[in-house]
């Protein structure tokens, strides 16, 4: 942006804008030739290494347009939402999904647990976006007398721990809890329309036919799918823990990521069953019990889950690598007791820097 001298191959946004025709730009620019063809690209930490664009197609962006309509909310509902826009929770779910059903939507920039209910009454809020720590943020804080004088009757989002589950609604009244399940870069989704507490959906016969999935025994110590004598995946049983695969069709395609193929190859299994079959990789691990719920069990992968957020170890050991007093820098997240997994405290982190690496000046 701006005039001056650029080197071969930048783009001088201000020379297009000056040399752009002030009339309006004809109709037929607008409209996708291919529903498949990328709408837009959403970053995304994935599990694996840095974090991705994932090219996002029309059809999915008008998809996630019914994603309230399923959660049952109704075009009178006030929705209250505070995810960010960068991510597709908030963007496409979040503002999709209120344009989908015609409702009103409260955008709130950054979310306060302190706020939250006085804010409910003010806007007459019906309906709530969630990730699981909001709600927890919410049952942590001191009971209070106008909690539950509001007008929420349902929570949609994702990421809920049961525990928060039964706190949030023995406490704030009668809301209607909807846990969902979904990925940003492939269209795999799993939806608690029964408000089993801890469940992420259930996977029975028939949601199989138009959304397939299956859970395969997984080493977690060599990171990757276990694999019979031939070479072929084996499917977990009732109660199992797996990782959650779903195959890759022409109705079910993955876009891929933004960059070079190998980024996008990564997450693709291939042979799994038989010959030439494949997968896409969620790199989470389920459990489907004996009536066929499916719970979220963990996270494969070099990621961590931080204020709701999954973040790429490989930024912070990159940042950290930048200190002149490590050689080398190792980054996992860790299981902190009364939260989701989280990364050590830093001060906590040095100390085992210290204990397990060597430093090049004192």
């Amino acid at each position: 942006m701006g005039p001056g001298q650029f080197p071969p191959g930048v783009i001088n946004l201000h020379e297009l804008m000056e040399d752009a025709s002030e009339s309006p730009p004809p109709g037929q620019t607008g409209t996708p030739q291919n529903p498949m063809d990328t709408a837009i690209c959403i970053f995304t930490s994935g599990t694996t290494g840095l974090p991705k664009a994932a090219r996002i197609s029309h059809l999915k962006t008008l998809m996630c347009c019914a994603f309230y309509q399923l959660c049952g909310a109704r075009a009178e509902d006030v929705i209250y939402m505070s995810l960010p826009l960068y991510h597709k929770a908030g963007a496409l779910l979040g503002v999709g999904g209120c344009i989908g059903i015609g409702a009103s939507l409260v955008l709130k920039e950054r979310f306060s647990a302190s706020q939250f209910w006085s804010d409910c009454r003010k806007h007459n809020v019906t309906v709530f976006q969630y990730i699981g720590e909001l709600c927890r943020y919410l049952t942590n804080l001191p009971q209070g007398k106008d909690e539950t004088r509001h007008k929420v009757r349902l929570a949609a989002g994702s990421g809920l721990r049961p525990d928060v589950w039964r706190d949030f609604t023995r406490r704030f009244g009668n809301i209607r809890i909807f846990e969902t399940y979904g990925l940003t870069e492939f269209n795999i989704s799993f939806f608690n329309y029964t408000s089993t507490p801890g469940a992420v959906g259930r996977g029975t016969f028939l949601y199989k036919r138009f959304c397939p999935f299956e859970l395969i025994r997984y080493d977690t110590q060599q990171g990757e799918p276990v694999r019979d004598g031939v070479g072929r995946c084996q499917r977990t049983s009732a109660g199992e823990a797996g990782l959650l695969i779903a195959p890759v069709t022409s109705a079910s395609p993955f876009l891929g990521y933004v960059g070079s193929r190998e980024l996008s190859e990564k997450k693709m299994l291939r042979d799994v069953f038989r010959p030439g079959d494949c997968f896409f990789n969620t790199g989470d691990l389920m459990m489907q019990d004996d009536l066929g719920f499916v719970y979220f069990r963990d996270r494969m992968g070099d990621t961590f889950r931080w204020k709701g957020e999954n973040v790429a170890t490989t930024e912070v050991s990159e940042i950290m690598s930048g200190l002149e007093c490590f050689q080398e820098v190792n980054v996992y997240g860790v299981s902190v007791p009364g939260n989701v997994p989280l990364l050590l405290p830093f001060a906590q982190y040095t100390a085992m820097c210290i204990t397990r690496l060597s430093f090049s000046r004192a």
